[in-house]
């Protein structure tokens, strides 16, 4: 016999269902409120109930009787998740949805102004927000801080869980002892400072019913990455030409300029993309190298490896995967040659590493052209050095130099080692994290570092007007004073100058550097 809860009964009602209200709407039942309330418990979407066999979520209702199984729901229609007593219980994770654009409150966010030839960006307040991943579950907030988050010393961390700005599932939290669960929900108010770009406006070169192109200027990023937010493409054209909830088609590095599509539909991106998969699309770079380059035609084919997804650094080695770069020169002035490249496959850093490898790098390339390859500055794929030497001898000379924002890094990001003793925000060693010592006169508060830690509410920072965004009494960035880099330290000599595909066809104007009679400084 069946039992009113069975699996087997509740398949065959769903399956039902459509029949049950065609024979409703014709008149021939009575009101099917009774039979779809059961139904509908049924479905096959309902998650199966944890406390039982049954494949029904909930029991069928019966007039004048309430579920007794079932707890009583909480406000806002969820119900109490049973546990233990004194448990910290995590609520389920919200729903995300997929592709959200930015909007106006994004874009109100701060402001920019334009100072020595660069485009800035006011401080302003803004909150990292990530769900528990699965490695620091049964890890402590104080380890995943100061392990996985290491823009701040774990000092900045505990001083701003003493003034509320650290939040798990929504409540300030002040024990960064505390353990967390899957599906915690991490939410932490900061002072963000973003470096600054050139100040060369972004040109639309086209616009249509399915795309826009621009020409992109060198030294800002297309999307939100890193330190980078509101001096992106995606922001600036938001906020100066409101072009709005637009997809990006292709990448180009930050210190590349030239050609960038965006669709204006998800059809449109899934359409061109289609296409890219296809290798339907012919894309067409023009840079600057050191020397003569040959005069003939230049094909390499030599495979590529990341050697670091966090600083972007790649080298031709065996192991890499395959691609092929098509060459030709263009002009040569008795120092450098303006070349043409039309890579046919899309590896990262695909045209400046295979011009590495021929003996003929951009000639201010800042990855691929430095004294951290050695004598011969990769030609012919030599390099003396082991990837991990390559890679932390590339940090020491842009750390000596004082252009780690160039490889989109900052001093939390080195090695202990490579610190500046002298910062005494990175005194730290934050691989073995401290245990907070205590204040005997305040057991329950750890002793704090030199930070002026005011009371200062998130909601209340960024109601509080411009000119209180622009300093904050945590922010260690507020206290430091960097020099400006000159515009011209940001432009890399490599430029995306056409993008042919089945049906179109765009262009830029060649760059000023890739001119006949242009002078080398």
């Amino acid at each position: 016999m069946w039992s009113p809860g069975s699996g087997l009964l509740c398949s065959l009602l769903a399956a039902a269902r459509p029949a049950v209200r065609t024979l409703a709407s014709a008149g021939l039942l009575g009101s099917p409120r009774g039979c779809g309330a059961r139904m509908a418990s049924c479905g096959s979407e309902a998650p199966a109930r944890k406390d039982g066999p049954s494949a029904c979520s909930e029991a069928p209702e019966e007039p004048g009787r309430q579920e007794e199984q079932a707890p009583a729901p909480a406000p806002g229609g969820r119900k109490k998740r049973r546990g233990q007593v004194g448990e910290r219980l995590v609520p389920a994770p919200k729903k995300r949805r997929a592709g959200v654009s930015f909007g106006d409150q994004h874009f109100a966010e701060t402001s920019y102004y334009f100072e020595g030839g660069l485009r800035k960006v006011r401080p302003y307040y803004f909150d990292f927000q990530t769900y528990c991943k699965g490695r620091w579950v049964g890890r402590s907030l104080l380890h995943v801080y100061s392990t996985e988050f290491r823009a701040h010393p774990l000092a900045y961390y505990e001083a701003a869980a003493r003034t509320g700005r650290l939040r798990l599932n929504e409540q300030p939290v002040h024990d960064l002892g505390v353990i967390l669960k899957d599906n915690d929900f991490l939410r932490n108010t900061v002072h963000r400072h973003e470096p600054p770009v050139t100040a060369e406006p972004i040109h639309l070169l086209a616009e249509n019913d399915e795309v826009v192109v621009v020409d992109k200027p060198s030294s800002m990023p297309v999307h939100p990455c890193g330190r980078f937010r509101h001096n992106t493409v995606i922001f600036v054209l938001g906020k100066e030409h409101q072009l709005k909830e637009l997809h990006p088609l292709h990448r180009l590095d930050r210190l590349t300029s030239g050609v960038l599509m965006f669709a204006k539909t998800a059809a449109v991106s899934e359409r061109i993309h289609e296409q890219v998969r296809d290798r339907q699309l012919e894309k067409e770079y023009v840079c600057r190298v050191e020397g003569e380059f040959p005069a003939e035609e230049v094909t390499c084919k030599e495979p590529i490896l990341v050697v670091s997804y966090k600083v972007g650094l790649c080298r031709v080695d065996p192991r890499g995967k395959s691609c092929e770069t098509v060459f030709q020169r263009l002009s040569y002035n008795g120092h450098s040659s303006v070349v043409l490249c039309r890579p046919l496959t899309g590896r990262t850093h695909q045209i400046r590493v295979h011009l590495q490898f021929l003996g003929h790098p951009i000639i201010n390339d800042p990855i691929y052209n430095t004294a951290a390859w050695g004598p011969a500055r990769g030609r012919g794929g030599h390099v003396p050095k082991t990837d991990d030497e390559l890679l932390r001898d590339l940090l020491e000379e842009h750390r000596a130099k004082q252009s780690l924002n160039v490889l989109d890094l900052f001093e939390g990001d080195l090695p202990p080692d490579l610190k500046s003793s002298s910062d005494p925000v990175f005194k730290q060693d934050l691989k073995e994290p401290p245990v907070p010592t205590k204040n005997p006169e305040e057991p329950n508060q750890a002793v704090s570092i030199d930070l002026d830690t005011r009371e200062l509410a998130p909601e209340k920072a960024a109601d509080s007007g411009l000119k209180d965004k622009e300093m904050d009494p945590l922010c260690e960035e507020c206290r430091l004073v960097r020099q400006d880099p000159l515009p011209q330290e940001l432009v890399m000599y490599l430029h995306a100058l056409r993008y042919k595909g089945p049906g179109f066809e765009y262009s830029s104007p060649m760059p000023a550097w890739a001119q006949d009679d242009w002078k080398e400084d």
